[in-house]
């Protein structure tokens, strides 16, 4: 259940930020800052799945577990993989953009 949560917040962060750098992106009109957007938000999204898989490592339930402190700690990792990622290079979304940015100056040329 706390996992079907956390999968629900992610989807709803992940489209309220779509939504926003979507309106933002149409008046820019920049296929360069979409591309680092959505770089910047997988790196986001694999770093949470990194702190979501060590959380789960732990060795014993604290005697305050429940369902509720899972739902809370799924929703501070979604947060602090979204400063991480901002505040830190993992390198992920530059490899990303490295990646991927041949294929937007292909399309540019057409």
């Amino acid at each position: 259940m706390a996992d079907t949560l956390s999968k629900i917040n992610q989807i709803k962060i992940l489209s309220e930020n779509v939504a926003n750098k979507n309106l933002t992106n149409s008046l820019k009109g920049s296929k360069g800052k979409e591309l680092r957007d959505v770089a910047e938000q997988f790196e986001a999204i694999f770093v949470h799945q990194m702190l979501k898989q060590a959380r789960q490592s732990k060795l014993a339930d604290g005697i305050f577990s429940s369902e509720a402190q899972d739902t809370f700690n799924d929703m501070l990792d979604t947060e602090y993989s979204s400063i991480l990622s901002k505040k830190n290079n993992f390198g992920i979304a530059e490899g990303l953009i490295r990646q991927f940015s041949s294929h937007i100056n292909a399309q540019g040329k057409k």
